[in-house]
């Protein structure tokens, strides 16, 4: 009767499709960079990556087959019945969310960084006509373009932050995601625990499971905690760091307002009747007192 696959099952099943991903990846990235050089193999690169990833799981996952790590396990999916295999559309949006969604995001951001700081800046991105300019990226970054300088310069300081803080927070949101796959053994991958699928074994020992998941619930322990103190060190150095800042403007201000003092006392200091002037001339006080007004400098 199948059984529910544990935890070590899955995390080996993952790392030998990760491998198998890798050779595959490397071996389209030696026949491009062989085709066309290195340049355009270093422009293309996560592209490559992604048409390898889509390739290898439309073969298995979306063919309706294993995967070979799957295989190498002895496991098979199912849907969140737990008694037939997953739809067509389900291992279709599974496939979808598990390689084509970090692509789109990982780029989609770093083209808006990229066009928010050249629109605060007031520059303009010149794109190249080989094949790096592909068309719809350079009308993706037209139209983005077009949006980052029709906004304010507050509303792109906010856009910006946002940003910067949505690519702070994914490594967060993997590494929570690990841990709880660590305490519930369950999803291991973001996309099967989107879509609700699972795995069954049909064979292999059952007498160390128990003990396998113990160790697996102490290392989740571990990583809430890890998280938990890197989530308290960011919150502290941002603290920190935004009181620096307020220190720093209060400064400024404190420093120009002593300035602008001390230029009113130094203006008015007597020394003599007269004074020598650079152009040879003796002047009353107040005649170099009135220049000394127009311009202070210390």
């Amino acid at each position: 009767m199948p059984l529910e696959a544990g935890p070590a099952r899955l995390v080996r099943s993952a790392q030998k499709d990760e491998l198998y991903r890798g050779a595959l990846k490397s071996r389209a990235g030696a026949v491009l960079s062989g085709l066309a050089g290195a340049k355009i193999w270093l422009g293309w690169q996560k592209e490559i990556e992604l048409l390898a990833d889509v390739a290898y799981f439309t073969l298995t996952t979306l063919s309706g087959y294993q995967t070979l790590g799957e295989e190498y396990v002895n496991v098979i999916q199912v849907d969140p019945s737990k008694r037939k295999v997953p739809s067509l559309r389900r291992r279709a949006v599974l496939v979808a969310l598990h390689t084509v969604l970090p692509y789109l995001l990982d780029k989609g951001l770093s083209l808006l960084e990229q066009e928010l700081e050249a629109a605060s800046s007031g520059l303009q991105i010149l794109h190249g006509r080989n094949l790096s300019g592909f068309h719809s990226r350079a009308l993706l970054r037209s139209w983005l373009q077009k949006r980052a300088r029709r906004l304010t310069e507050g509303q792109r300081t906010f856009l910006a932050r946002a940003v910067h803080l949505v690519k702070q927070s994914i490594p967060l949101l993997r590494r929570l995601h690990l841990a709880v796959f660590y305490m519930k053994g369950i999803f291991y991958h973001f996309s099967k625990r989107a879509t609700g699928i699972t795995y069954l074994r049909s064979v292999g020992f059952t007498e160390d499971d128990q003990s396998i998941r113990s160790s697996y619930r102490l290392l989740g322990i571990v990583s809430f905690l890890h998280l938990g103190l890197t989530l308290g060190i960011y919150a502290y150095n941002l603290r920190h760091r935004q009181r620096a800042q307020k220190e720093w403007k209060l400064h400024r201000n404190l420093s120009h307002q002593m300035l602008s003092v001390l230029c009113v006392e130094r203006n008015f200091i007597p020394r003599s009747s007269f004074t020598f002037d650079i152009s040879g001339k003796w002047m009353p006080v107040g005649l170099q007192t009135a220049k000394r007004q127009r311009k202070c400098k210390l």
